[in-house]
C-alpha cells in the first residue's frame, strides 16, 4: 500500500514509520516538525487545505495514497493549555477525517488513547482488566477530545458505508531506552496506578498499526492496544489490594498480565505483541 502517516516524526510514529517500510508499503510522513527530506513532508494538520493538498499528491514525494495512519497530535495531557489541546487535535482530526472521504480513501487507522478508558483512575475502574465495552470516561481535555474523535469517526463510517477506521487505543508508548527505569516503580505502587501500570513497546504499536490496516472491514472500531504484561514486578493481586481494593476482577488476571485487555485486539486484528521490558526484547 501506499500509505501517509501523519504524526510519522512522533514516538510512536518513527517506529511506525518504519514498521511499514519494512513490510514493504511505501510510506510518507506528513508532520508539523521532522527533518526534510525523502519520506516526510511538512504539514500543518490544522489547516485543512494543506492536509487535502498533502494527501493527493507533493510532487516528488508521492501521487497519492491507499491508507492513512493518523498519529499527530498533542500527544498527552498537560503539554498545552486545555484550549489548545482541544483545538489542535480536533480540528486536525477532522481534517484528516474529511479529506480521506473526499479523496475516497477508505483505510484509516486513528490514534485514540487509553485516556478514554477513565485515566487516570482517581474513580476506579468498573472492573479489570478494562476493556472496550463499557462507555467512554474521559477525565482531561486531550481525552475528551479522543472520545469526540472516536465518536465522530462512528458517524462518519455510518454516512459512509465504504469507510473503514481503526481507534486503537495506544498505552503509555516506551521504547527499550525507556526500560532502565522500570525497576524503580516497584518501590510505590501509586506512582503507576494511573494507568493500571500499563504501557505499549513501540514496536509492538507500530504491528498493531500494521494489523489494522490489513484489517478487512468497514465502519468503525476501537480496540486497547498494550503491552501483554505490566510495568511492575510486584504481582497483580498485590497492586490490586493496595491500590484499588473492591474493584471486582473479571476472569484470569495471571501474575503480571496487562490489566488493559487486549483480548479483543488479539482476536479481531490478530494483534500478537512480542515485546517485554522483562526481559529487554
Amino acid at each position: 500500500m501506499r500509505i501517509a502517516v501523519t504524526g510519522g516524526s512522533g514516538k510512536l510514529g518513527r517506529t511506525v514509520v518504519t514498521t511499514l517500510a519494512e513490510a514493504g508499503h511505501s510510506v510518507v510522513n506528513l508532520d508539523v516538525a521532522g527533518e526534510r527530506g525523502a519520506g516526510s513532508v511538512r504539514v500543518d494538520l490544522t489547516d485543512y487545505g494543506q492536509v487535502l493538498d498533502a494527501l493527493s499528491g507533493v510532487d516528488d514525494q508521492h501521487d497519492g495514497v491507499d491508507a492513512v495512519v493518523h498519529l499527530g497530535a498533542i500527544p498527552a495531557p498537560g503539554l498545552r493549555s486545555d484550549v489548545a489541546t482541544f483545538h489542535n487535535n480536533m480540528l486536525a482530526t477532522y481534517n484528516v477525517f474529511q479529506a480521506v472521504r473526499r479523496l475516497g480513501i477508505t483505510n484509516v487507522v486513528h490514534a485514540s488513547s487509553e485516556t478514554v478508558l477513565g485515566l487516570p483512575f482517581d474513580v476506579p475502574p468498573p472492573y479489570v482488566p478494562v476493556d472496550e465495552e463499557y462507555p467512554a470516561r474521559p477525565e482531561s481535555t486531550y481525552s475528551l477530545v479522543k472520545h469526540l474523535e472516536e465518536t465522530m469517526a462512528r458517524e462518519l463510517t455510518r454516512w459512509d458505508p465504504t469507510l473503514k477506521i481503526v481507534s486503537l487505543r495506544f498505552s503509555n508508548v516506551m521504547d527499550p531506552e525507556d526500560y532502565a527505569a522500570f525497576p524503580g516503580f516497584d518501590a510505590d505502587p501509586a506512582v503507576r496506578r494511573w494507568n493500571l501500570w500499563g504501557y505499549i513497546d513501540a514496536r509492538d504499536g507500530a504491528r498493531a498499526v500494521l494489523r489494522a490496516l490489513e484489517h478487512d472491514a468497514v465502519g468503525h472500531d476501537v480496540f486497547v492496544i498494550a503491552s501483554p504484561d505490566t510495568v511492575m514486578s510486584r504481582p497483580n493481586a498485590e497492586l490490586l489490594a493496595a491500590e484499588f481494593p473492591g474493584v471486582p476482577v473479571r476472569g484470569e488476571i495471571g501474575e503480571h498480565d496487562t490489566l488493559l485487555s487486549i483480548a479483543k485486539a488479539r482476536r479481531v486484528l490478530g494483534y500478537d505483541p512480542v515485546h517485554s521490558w522483562r526481559d529487554g526484547s
